[in-house]
């Protein structure tokens, strides 16, 4: 396989999902659209990077570094950092200025690269300096919770923990959800019931947006670029 993916999902509330990659053979891939943020550790030619990826709102195509691994912590809804506040990442990614086999920089420290064993004891380090904190409640209405507290709070909290709105993130995972479905062969008529969707065309505008890829594509499995990440939640966990 060109672009090797492999990932689980983790027992911290602070995080989302654990996953590694490497790439051989491929010189581009398309990155779907996701509402969560992540740090990314990626070597090639030796040489060790480090990075706060914030959330993706449109499909794109990146480039792959032949040979290239990767590593990345994908953190909670709920989970920030508030020396970056969410909506500066959102559509970009900030590079440690320094990274070594060993060690990079976040908030102007020192820490040691986490790997995909030690995701947990590296967040868990992190919370306890107050690097990264969380809000419990933007977790849970991303879920689909009721709070009882007002609309405009609730919005305002959600948009300071991930840097979008909550419709924006129930559309990016809606057509994330469809393109799973679709992969798995179940019929865009099918997909249109039970996800949602007013229509196939409805349907088609929101994967070509967030997915980069037609419902046709993606049963087929036949595009040129692949796939960045994209995970079934409620599977076995664990590699």
């Amino acid at each position: 396989m060109p672009l090797e993916n492999e990932d689980r999902a983790s027992d911290s509330p602070y995080i989302h999902r654990v996953w590694r990659s490497h790439a051989s053979g491929v010189a581009r891939m398309t990155s779907i659209a996701t509402s969560n943020w992540e740090l990314v550790f990626w070597e090639h030619d030796g040489g060790m990077h480090a990075a706060v990826r914030g959330p993706e709102t449109t499909a794109s195509s990146a480039e792959v570094p032949d040979g290239s691994a990767s590593f990345g912590i994908t953190f909670a809804h709920g989970t920030s950092m508030p020396h970056l506040p969410a909506a500066r990442l959102v559509d970009s990614a900030l590079e440690s200025p320094h990274a070594t086999a060993r060690t990079f920089l976040l908030r102007g420290q020192e820490w040691l690269v986490p790997d995909f064993d030690s995701a947990e004891q590296f967040v868990a380090r992190l919370v306890r300096e107050g690097v990264v904190v969380r809000d419990p409640l933007v977790d849970e209405v991303v879920a689909g919770a009721t709070p009882e507290i007002g609309t405009r709070t609730v919005q305002r909290r959600v948009a300071a923990a991930t840097g979008l709105t909550q419709g924006g993130i129930r559309q990016i995972e809606r057509a994330r959800q469809a393109a799973i479905l679709l992969g798995e062969g179940v019929a865009p008529l099918a997909v249109v019931d039970r996800l949602g969707y007013y229509d196939q065309p409805h349907l088609a505008r929101s994967l070509q947006r967030f997915i980069g890829r037609t419902a046709g594509e993606l049963r087929r499995r036949d595009a040129a670029e692949p796939l960045s990440l994209l995970y079934k939640i409620g599977d076995a966990d664990g590699p």
